[in-house]
């Protein structure tokens, strides 16, 4: 498979140091960016790159079954090589996941149960960025129009006073990003899910 190729289009939307709560620096900011997939990943890897050093954290416990984990996994790993980007792969902890949801397996897609899940994956996102010396974080997830972007910069925000490190707050999808991105996977063979990633979509997904 090719390598990507980075699309100049994509920079159109400007993404300012002052935005991010971010000021009088004279490096670039080093940002933790949480990555749920490649697809989600290349319009906002090459948004940000300008103003951050952007470091990309592939943390998704939701993600099932296993060999849907590694293989979303190999193609962040695609995008990662094409961006020159470090990537840092936390641990694949289905089970505190599975534990943890359990109790909301039966709320709808985008209920209460895709909330929980966003804040296990940002706060481990947090709590990775504060412990390795990062000025902010940030996630992909707001990229689709499938995620509710109030709820994910909500929960990024409460954790980013928790952790007391700053969170990129965003919306992605905004002009035609989540566009912008397909196109990029469309034009160079990115594998695209059929669902979010956890049994429960999946299951969703199928019926």
């Amino acid at each position: 498979m090719d390598k990507i190729k980075k699309n100049k289009n994509v920079h159109n939307n400007k993404i300012s140091l002052q935005t991010a709560g971010v000021t009088h620096l004279t490096v670039k900011p080093k940002f933790l960016l949480h990555v749920c997939c490649a697809n989600c990943l290349l319009y906002p890897a090459a948004a940000l790159s300008e103003d951050f050093q952007v470091y990309f954290y592939f943390y998704n416990p939701n993600i099932h079954p296993e060999s849907e984990y590694i293989k979303r996994l190999k193609y962040v790993k695609l995008v990662t090589e094409t961006y020159k980007a470090p990537l840092i792969v936390g641990r694949y902890e289905k089970k505190m996941w599975l534990d943890s949801t359990g109790t909301l397996k039966s709320e709808p897609e985008g209920g209460l149960r895709c909330g929980l899940c966003f804040k296990i994956r940002l706060q481990k996102t947090a709590k990775t960025a504060k412990k390795l010396g990062f000025d902010l974080f940030g996630t992909t997830l707001t990229i689709s129009p499938h995620k509710n972007q109030a709820v994910v910069n909500s929960t990024g925000t409460t954790i980013s006073k928790e952790e007391n490190i700053k969170f990129y707050v965003a919306d992605f999808k905004k002009k035609d990003g989540f566009k912008k991105t397909m196109q990029l996977s469309n034009e160079h063979k990115i594998y695209r899910q059929s669902y979010c990633g956890c049994a429960y979509s999946m299951t969703k997904s199928r019926d």
